[in-house]
């Protein structure tokens, strides 16, 4: 970055720090073996699965000499912090149907459709012949001047609606090209569905623009879905929350008499306007099972010796998807060594290094968070009810998804957003000779999939530190390869399994630079924060009273 406001802040990272320890790759290996363990069950949120994680964390957090850095319960802070969850799940038979005109088509669960348990409250989805209304990307973004829907009534109707921004195919346009905003997100989408009263969504899925496969779609969205509790949940979500083949989509753009690729090819311009699909419509009915149940985030910390009251976390969740659909060798225990045992793992060896140092000045945090694969929810839950207050943590640096191979010659993070962060971490990781490579696929909205962004949107600095791909044995040809098979064979699928083989090098070395970067902010006197012209820079102004 070129702004003059940084520099100091640069240069403050890159003077020489003290001796830093050497992380060992057999320690991480042997965290990710157990989380991954088929007797975890997939680490899923409120089942025994949960119960043995959790223990597992506090007992290495304990073991460490941590601090308990939860709820104060009798007085007392405890080690965990209790997060309430909506969970839903559909119960019974799941009958969905397609119509064109007189003739009427079964669909299949994770075949054709992959329907989420509905979160709106009610105990039922039951409505018949439904029509569909393609809004295009379902975009309404006043400050660009675009609006898709064009004053159209979605009440009674179900939206069929594409991944992704507009200017996904050309990389030019309103949205600023390549890079993903919110509003491509598959949650705007439903959000925006469900404020304006439609029965609900279809989402149509390409591998491309949604940055992953139909296995992922299928495996996220047909199991138990969990949501933070709200007052008013209608007002979050429509009664159906549902992605669909893209070949289904043809097929039904083409009985309709329109085609599919030139309506998605229309729905570029500004001018599009939502059509109709004439004699095309859709009914469902299935039970829903809705309670609301309580998780936990796992909170350690070491004081501050000078200012307790400022804050460093580290932060990584430990959740999975759990007990789900059977792959083709019938497994259904969706282990998550990767995605997040890695980042756990990272997360119990960085406490334990610190532990075994003299304190930093101010207090350093470490947080498992629960609930990550269900949309973030651990983390939303602590940002919106806070431990510690957001105006006074300096940063989060979380830890998702680390490569378990050897060491790369640069490092990425989720997003890229402009901050002090950011500069702190590429003036760091210089003295290891590890330059900073900008997300590779800004494209696929990382930086809205990752824990830190709860607390971005709060105005807290973070960043989701990410492996980089330029390999030093085998280059940037071999890193690609591993993670192209990661995401096609292995990403939210059950044979996400522990590997004898992963050397972890890697990650023992990424973690020398993490630690280089949390022990400078936490035994210095700085606040970074946001480039002038970011989104989130006026929420962290908004806070500067708390760090007087």
């Amino acid at each position: 970055m070129k702004n003059a406001t940084f520099v100091p802040l640069l240069l403050a990272a890159s003077t020489a720090l003290a001796a830093g320890p050497a992380f060992e790759p057999q320690r991480l290996a042997s965290h990710v073996k157990v989380l991954s363990s088929d007797a975890l069950e997939g680490r899923a949120p409120n089942t025994p699965g949960e119960e043995k994680t959790v223990a597992y964390l506090i007992e290495q957090f304990q073991a460490a000499g941590l601090k308990p850095g939860g709820d104060v319960v009798d007085g007392k802070a405890s080690w965990t912090q209790k997060v309430p969850l909506g969970r839903f799940e559909i119960k019974g038979p799941l009958a969905l149907s397609l119509a064109n005109g007189d003739k009427s088509e079964p669909l299949a669960q994770g075949e054709q459709i992959a329907v989420r348990a509905a979160m709106n409250g009610e105990s039922k989805v039951d409505f018949k012949n439904a029509p569909l209304v393609f809004v295009g990307y379902g975009v309404s973004a006043p400050e660009r001047k675009w609006d898709d829907f064009k004053g159209v009534d979605l009440k009674g109707k179900l939206a069929v609606v594409l991944i992704n921004d507009p200017d996904f195919d050309t990389g030019k346009g309103a949205f600023g090209g390549k890079a993903m905003t919110y509003y491509g997100r598959w949650t705007y989408k439903f959000e925006e569905m469900a404020r304006r009263g439609a029965i609900g969504t279809l989402i149509v899925h390409e591998t491309a623009p949604a940055s992953y496969g139909w296995d992922t779609v299928k495996n996220s969205n047909t199991n138990v879905m969990y949501d933070v509790v709200r007052k008013e949940p209608a007002k979050s979500h429509a009664p159906m929350e549902a992605w669909i083949q893209r070949d289904l989509a043809t097929a039904l753009f083409k009985r309709a008499g329109l085609d599919f690729e030139a309506a998605r090819k229309q729905a570029r311009l500004r001018t599009f306007k939502p059509v109709e699909l004439k004699g095309q419509t859709l009914s469902a009915q299935y039970a829903v099972d809705a309670q609301v149940i309580n998780s936990n985030n796992v909170v350690a910390r070491i004081d501050g010796s000078e200012r307790p009251n400022q804050y460093v976390m580290y932060s990584g969740h430990w959740d999975h998807l759990g007990v789900g659909l059977a792959d083709a060798k019938g497994d259904t225990i969706y282990n998550g060594a990767v995605d997040n045992g890695t980042g756990i793992a990272a997360l119990l060896e960085m406490a334990r290094t610190y532990a075994g140092r003299p304190a930093p000045k101010r207090s350093v945090v470490f947080m498992a968070l629960t609930a990550e694969e269900r949309g973030l929810m651990g983390s939303e839950y602590y940002a919106a009810n806070p431990l510690y207050p957001l105006g006074s943590t300096v940063g989060v640096i979380n830890m998702d998804a680390l490569s378990p191979y050897g060491p790369a010659r640069n490092f990425s993070l989720s997003g890229s957003a402009k901050q002090d962060l950011l500069d702190r971490l590429v003036g760091t990781a210089k003295q290891w000779k590890v330059r900073f490579s900008p997300d590779p696929k800004p494209e696929a909205g990382h930086f809205f999939r990752s824990d830190h962004f709860p607390f971005a949107k709060r105005g807290v600095p973070a960043i989701s530190f990410q492996s980089g791909e330029d390999l030093v044995d085998g280059g940037v040809k071999a890193g690609a390869a591993h993670e192209e098979a990661y995401t096609t064979n292995n990403y939210h699928q059950p044979s996400d399994e522990f590997n004898p083989a992963w050397p972890f090098t890697g990650m023992a070395r990424d973690m020398e630079i993490l630690f280089a970067l949390g022990n400078d902010l936490a035994n210095s006197s700085d606040w970074p924060t946001w480039s002038k012209d970011s989104e989130f820079r006026a929420a962290r102004d908004a806070s500067a009273g708390e760090r007087k």
